[in-house]
């Protein structure tokens, strides 16, 4: 019998953009990654990883990666040599910038693969002279907008701080999907005596565990926000301490909710008038924690959904104490480290922006000067922005697309040029998330690259070379960690000792707002924003009641031909488009369905499905779920063309109230049978 070859355990880090941002203990044999188990001394995430951190090994090793660079000739693509790519490439970036300008170049990348030296790409475009760049999130954009203008950033407590809390509200966030590390804790935090309320369309699995489960109508919970500070107010259950002594512009929300009545916040929402008071009553028996998801704020009324959550958290005195708090970002993580300086913003360039909710209508209507050219990297533009359709005839129209990838996306898929990329266990970084915990991960290059495969940073180095700043970027791995950490360094925090130990606490306070000093203009949590106001926005600063765009409750803001949500979740077992092409029995888009909509239509488990609006149409196959909102159908996100197209083929592609977001909730559909 022969024997197994002995394996290596090796601390390394997930890169994926993720509330948990696990660390791992990485099985290495022979040279190759055999096997990605979770770090079990990880004060975080002990020892517990999803399948979508696992299925890293396979995408290190599966045989469709690419790597060797591929040039596009008579539609069919070639294997070349970096050399002659990065010549080539550099060779068109010169007579784009001599014809056009620098802003003739966009740069369209997202966070598919984190890590911190990953910031030097937009050092690269700052040394080119400029190019265009995108901003704000389809994500969770509007929401940290929301905050910013609430309390002037958007910080979380520490994990641990839940262990001091009463009651826990989780609003629109799936933790047993997306935030395990967290829905680990609510399990404990129940069993001590904590009461869990969860608020969603849907009765997911977070849901079936609550002590009190609320379903609301998407769209509107910014109107069920709005009953329950209602409620409050009629309960008496104010802080009005913390209201008179930390906070500005209460009268203004006092009008709001007084013009409301309950009858319109009943219709609105779907939610009973003693359910509205039930949980205002939650909110009153502090410390009460509230966790938010990112669903609810991607529709238009999104970020003055998430002022309004906020405001109850204020109201009700839940801010600044151990075990309250209103948890959407953590951002206090990300700004610790000194991203600009990996990205030299401090150099003057000509930057044109798009956002990356409507950079497919400015590639084509924006002329002053054309895009002509476009890098994608850490993305996978053709399948994740809103409305596929459009967002195809837009990458179609560039002179030269360069996409640098692990595997052939769609968007890679119409590249002239492919760039095959390292993946996390091949490259070297720090890795952080600016969402949940405040640890940070270190990684080590723990195996040789597969095949040609490079770094993003090389690419942008010879790049660099061929372009006549190659000085920009002569420096060592360990330089930029440096660079990158120079700050927090300067605060006590060891780079070597997080090399060492494979992660380190960052210095960030473990309860927010302890000292009620806020980082707004006032110094006050501020229900009127006088950053808004100073911007001459939102209405004076004041939080607006809206309805949605398409999901609106009012009959005459609905196409009548299309009368259900179409929300677009996460999937179980991908991080967005990455893995769909790893897994068995994920071939083909699933359309789940409430029961009413299915009685209404008389589908049943595995007919097949056409769901459609002015947009697009999608063809899948039919799941019943009784758990989800009776008006409420769901596709997952990321599934490609080959495998029956984007749910992104249906969603609408503005722009939030805020306008940092996306709002691909914000979706009517019509069904029928296939």
């Amino acid at each position: 019998m022969e024997s197994r070859s002995k394996e290596t355990a090796i601390t390394s880090a997930c890169p994926l953009n993720c509330w948990d941002m696990c660390s791992f203990s990485v099985a290495v044999a022979e040279g190759k990654v055999v096997k990605v188990n979770g770090n079990r001394e990880h004060p975080i995430t002990k020892g517990q990883i999803c399948s979508r951190g696992r299925q890293l090994e396979k995408k290190t090793n599966d045989v469709s990666r690419v790597i060797h660079p591929l040039k596009k000739i008579n539609g069919t693509f070639e294997q070349i040599s970096w050399e002659q790519a990065l010549d080539e490439i550099a060779v068109k970036l010169r007579k784009v910038k001599e014809q056009f300008g620098p802003t003739a170049v966009l740069h369209s990348h997202d966070y598919a693969n984190n890590g911190l030296v990953k910031n030097v790409d937009e050092r690269f475009f700052r040394g080119f002279g400029g190019f265009t760049k995108l901003e704000g999130s389809l994500c969770w954009g509007a929401g940290l907008q929301a905050q910013i203008q609430d309390f002037g950033n958007s910080v979380a407590h520490a994990p641990e701080d839940i262990e001091n809390s009463k009651h826990i509200v989780i609003w629109g966030r799936n933790a047993s999907r997306t935030n395990i590390h967290l829905f680990a804790r609510l399990m404990k935090a129940k069993k001590r005596g904590a009461t869990v309320t969860v608020i969603d369309p849907i009765r997911n699995d977070t849901a079936k565990k609550a002590d009190l489960y609320v379903s609301v109508r998407p769209g509107m919970d910014g109107f069920l926000a709005a009953g329950v500070i209602k409620a409050l107010l009629e309960l008496e259950l104010e802080d009005r301490t913390f209201i008179a002594h930390h906070t500005y512009g209460w009268d203004d929300l006092l009008t709001l909710v007084t013009d409301i009545s309950y009858e319109e916040i009943v219709k609105c929402t779907g939610v009973d008038k003693e359910t509205i008071y039930e949980v205002a009553r939650i909110y009153g028996d502090s410390p009460t924690v509230t966790y938010l998801g990112l669903g609810m704020q991607r529709y238009a009324n999104g970020g003055n959904t998430i002022r309004l959550i906020d405001a109850i958290g204020a109201a009700s005195g839940n801010v600044g104490i151990p075990g309250g708090g209103v948890m959407y970002g953590h951002l206090a993580v990300s700004q610790l480290f000194d991203t600009d300086l990996l990205a030299k913003r401090c150099v003057p360039a000509e930057i044109r922006t798009f956002t990356r909710m409507n950079q497919a209508e400015k590639i084509l209507t924006d002329d002053d000067p054309p895009v002509t050219m476009a890098f994608v990297t850490r993305g996978n533009p053709l399948t994740q922005i809103p409305d596929t359709n459009v967002a195809k005839q837009a990458f179609e129209s560039f002179d030269t697309l360069v996409v640098a990838d692990h595997y052939l996306s769609d968007t890679a898929k119409l590249a002239d040029y492919v760039l095959p990329s390292t993946t996390v266990f091949e490259e070297e970084d720090l890795y952080f998330a600016a969402m949940y915990h405040d640890y940070v991960n270190y990684s080590p290059a723990i195996v040789k690259a597969k095949g040609e495969a490079k770094s993003d940073l090389w690419m942008w180095t010879e790049l660099s070379k061929r372009l006549g700043f190659g000085d920009w970027f002569d420096y060592s791995r360990e330089d930029w960690l440096k660079i990158g950490t120079k700050t927090l360094r300067g605060r006590g925090w060891s780079l070597e000792d997080t090399k060492r130990i494979g992660f380190s606490k960052l210095p960030i306070p473990d309860v927010a707002w302890a000292d009620y000093q806020f980082d707004t203009p006032s110094g006050k949590y501020e229900f009127t924003s006088q950053l808004a106001q100073h911007n001459n926005k939102d209405n004076q600063g004041r939080i607006k009641l809206e309805y949605p765009q398409e999901a609106a409750q009012e009959e005459e803001n609905v196409d009548s031909t299309h009368m259900y949500h179409l929300l677009s979740l996460h999937p179980a077992r991908s991080n967005h488009s990455q893995n769909y092409h790893l897994l068995s029995g994920e071939n083909e888009n699933v359309i789940e369905v409430s029961a009413q909509i299915a009685q209404d239509h008389q589908l049943k488990n595995g007919d097949r499905g056409l769901i459609y609006n002015n947009r697009g149409h999608l063809n899948g196959k039919i799941r019943v779920d009784e758990n989800l909102h009776p008006e409420v159908i769901n596709v997952d996100e990321g599934r490609s063309e080959s495998m029956g197209g984007s749910v992104n083929l249906l969603t609408l592609s503005g722009e939030s109230d805020m306008g940092k977001g996306g709002i691909q909730y914000d979706c009517r559909v019509s069904i029928r049978k296939a």
